[in-house]
């Protein structure tokens, strides 16, 4: 077959197939559009999830006659100053997003430059321009696009429901109204009610406004600011407190140079930094805006320019997880659990009405009837018994000593309860402290610290510990004997089946080696040789401090409970446990009052 050249509504088509995927990326283009034009407020409408109709009106600079006439031509754009693909300051640049829409649907522009004496339209129907005539608008642009892929009907199977193809169009919305907080954004259509999201305030609060406004309020009660800069490169945003996770990574939020972008390098180095606050299948709630030199970043990867691509990545990478490092470091001891919200429900009583109960059926009705409830002067002896629920594991007084211990974060340790609990006395409140999640968290940070200056101190074992285990288990822990002995965890093989402990951290006491070895060959089967050694390494302090840390049903004195409390207030990250629980919850005194309707 000879070569020839192709017509130009085949090669408008080819283009279109690369830009407009489905009726939400008609949606980015033309608002990216409108955001170049300086607009103030966009208003979007759809219909049929986008397939039937697509409006999209904002009050940017518009354009004139010979601009509108030329707009709708490939590679005609006004977003590039001279022919430097390395200098792109805008959203949209390739000139191709126009008359791709228009060779595939039918299109309709109306606009309006300040110089003009009044509006001109224009229509594109599947590649063919009319004429430009007068209109009426008073600002901007309104840009109108209806029956989508009418001119190449093979695209309508592929795409999915109205309902579907309506959330997409509202998740990049959402991304785009995120990354520009001073703007103003409304979207409605048949297919859901109509949001609007108002222009916010300039910095950081207002940032965090529009955050709130889209990711919802339990981001803005736990969001955490963030802030790095090196080299140029500055990244800032702000990330959820590790209480407030989700099951995928939906959830995280990336933004470079204003453009709204999705990357597996900072997925990474999201799940880097949080590695020590969640569990592995949870993932965090962030928004992270990188500024650099446009030159440092390539927007030209991918024909929708949603993926770019940096000129150091290590740099971006490192300060992204500094970023977030640091920002959770200072607020370590916050979490989602503590804002009284969640804590405050779970404390209500539910009342179950039952059909038929009798109360006098009731294992607390007294013996002998009501008559048994009418007692002479004062409480007589079987009736004091019915206040008797026990005494609590621990008890701590009130005492003077203890006074000046109220004004510190976590307040004076005043009773444990079921031998797991400390419960603590604050000036405005309590807090429930979950013991083996704090003192885990408290190992933890510990055995890292010890690392990171003179190496874990170890102690050796007057008799070897022998652990009988499989051969493969066996293999795996002999394979990384170096790494665990960093640790002072010092392991050989004693046979075919069998493991001898030598020597073990001394920060640890008297552990379970068997159950200890186990658990490491598990988190040990599911690595591979691409995570770091440094991960690998805090993979094995986590499960060591699991297993060195006050165990659960262990009766502490009171002592013991204020020490454990002014340990945690001393720990970095203590808010949260190796596995991102959190290690207490916090009542106020006004979340007590309202629970028992005092205010």
């Amino acid at each position: 077959m000879p070569v020839r050249q192709l017509p130009e509504t085949i090669v408008n088509r080819i283009a279109a197939g690369e830009v407009v995927e489905r009726p939400a990326s008609v949606v980015k283009e033309l608002v990216e559009n409108a955001i170049d034009a300086g607009a103030s407020r966009i208003d979007i409408f759809t219909d049929g999830g986008g397939r039937r109709r697509i409006g999209i009106t904002d009050d940017g600079s518009g354009m004139t006659r010979a601009d509108l006439a030329l707009s709708v031509d490939r590679h005609a754009t006004s977003k590039l100053d001279d022919e430097d693909l390395l200098q792109i300051k805008t959203l949209g640049f390739r000139g191709e997003a126009l008359p791709s829409i228009g060779s595939v649907a039918r299109l309709s522009i109306t606009t309006r430059h300040a110089g003009e004496p009044h509006a001109w339209t224009m229509g594109v129907e599947g590649g063919d321009k009319s004429a430009i005539q007068p209109a009426a608008l008073s600002q901007g642009t309104r840009v109108e696009v209806s029956d989508l892929f009418y001119a190449t009907p093979a695209r309508l199977k592929f795409l999915k429901t109205d309902r579907t193809e309506a959330e997409a169009i509202r998740e990049v919305v959402r991304r785009l109204a995120m990354a520009r907080p001073d703007v103003a954004f409304s979207l409605a259509g048949e297919e859901r009610a109509p949001v609007t999201w108002a222009a916010a305030l300039p910095g950081a609060a207002g940032r965090l406004t529009r955050l709130g406004d889209i990711l919802g309020a339990d981001f803005r009660a736990c969001a955490i600011e963030v802030r790095a800069e090196r080299e140029g490169v500055v990244v800032e945003g702000f990330a959820a407190a590790p209480s407030l996770t989700r099951a995928n990574a939906l959830g995280q939020y990336l933004f470079v140079n204003g453009r709204p972008v999705r990357d597996k390098l900072i997925i990474g180095a999201v799940r880097a930094a949080y590695s020590d606050y969640l569990p592995r299948d949870r993932h965090p709630v962030v928004a992270l805006f990188v500024t650099l030199d446009s030159r440092e970043v390539d927007a030209n990867v991918h024909p929708a320019k949603t993926e770019v691509r940096f000129r150091n990545a290590g740099l971006v990478r490192a300060l992204i997880v500094h970023a977030l490092k640091e920002g959770l470091a200072r607020e370590g001891q916050r979490t989602a659990a503590n804002a009284g919200g969640a804590t405050i429900s779970a404390f209500r009583p539910a009342f179950t009405p039952r059909a038929n109960w009798d109360w006098r059926a009731s294992p607390s009705y007294p013996v002998g009837g009501a008559a048994a409830y009418q007692v002479a002067t004062g409480f007589a002896e079987r009736t004091q018994a019915g206040f008797d629920v026990g005494a609590p594991s621990a008890d701590v007084r009130p005492q003077e000593a203890s006074a000046d211990l109220l004004d510190r974060p976590l307040g004076a340790a005043r009773t444990q309860i079921h031998e797991t609990y400390i419960v603590s006395q604050t000036r405005d409140g309590l807090i429930v402290v979950d013991q083996h999640a704090a003192h885990e968290r408290i190992v933890y940070e510990k055995l890292k610290a010890s690392l990171a200056q003179n190496g874990v101190q170890r102690q050796i074992l007057l008799i070897p510990e022998i652990v009988e285990l499989d051969e493969a288990t066996v293999e795996q822990l002999t394979s990384r004997a170096d790494e665990l002995a960093k640790f002072g965890l010092v392991v050989e093989s004693f046979g075919p089946g069998a493991v001898a402990v030598r020597e073990t951290p001394s920060l640890l006491g008297k552990i379970n080696a068997a159950a200890l070895l186990r658990d490491l060959a598990e988190h040990m089967a599911e690595w591979d040789e691409a995570l770091p050694l440094e991960r690998r390494l805090m993979h094995v302090a986590a499960t060591m401090a699991c297993h060195g840390s006050v165990r659960a049903g262990r009766i502490l004195k009171p002592e013991e409970m204020n020490a454990l409390l002014r340990e945690m207030e001393a720990t970095p990250n203590s808010g949260q446990c190796n596995h991102g629980r959190p290690t207490y919850v916090e009542l106020t005194l006004a979340d007590i009052e309202k629970l028992f309707g005092r205010r």
